[in-house]
């Protein structure tokens, strides 16, 4: 699914009385959920010889590896998303990273950038020390609690 129909459908969502909306395409499954002021988007992708029934089965799959997943992290202070968008490790396309692995980053520094609704949110370390590991890439969407940097 497109990444601006995405957008226009949580816009939708946010500024109607619907609280929950759930659209079914060949190529994934989307369910968009209006809690406590906040949009929540969870996005699935379907395989191409799916039924419709066993789709809370597939929906319930990511999480499952997420949580095995979670074991795993490398030793440090985890920075996560605090909301759901499009993550950028720079301020423009053409410009330099705000931190790469080895960048030493204080309490305030901008790390990387998060766009929202259209909305450019900057997004600070929110820990002084070495930045070990990006956890995510340029350009990918993010969702609210995802694991972005490791700071050790």
């Amino acid at each position: 699914m497109d990444l601006r129909k995405l957008k226009t459908l949580i816009d939708l969502v946010s500024e109607s009385n619907v609280s929950e909306l759930e659209i079914t395409e060949a190529e994934g499954k989307v369910r968009i959920v209006k809690g406590g002021g906040a949009v929540v988007q969870q996005y699935v992708q379907a395989p191409v010889a799916a039924v419709a029934a066993p789709a809370p089965v597939a929906a319930a799959a990511p999480a499952a590896a997420a949580v095995a997943a979670a074991p795993e992290a490398p030793a440090g202070h985890i920075v996560k998303s605090p909301m759901v968008g499009t993550l950028y490790h720079a301020s423009s396309p053409g410009a330099a990273a705000f931190v790469q692995v080895g960048s030493q980053v204080k309490e305030g520094d901008t790390i990387c950038i998060i766009e929202a609704m259209k909305i450019l949110n900057e997004i600070e370390a929110d820990k002084t020390g070495t930045v070990m590991q990006i956890l995510a890439e340029n350009g990918q969407a993010v969702e609210y609690g995802q694991p972005l940097f490791v700071i050790g």
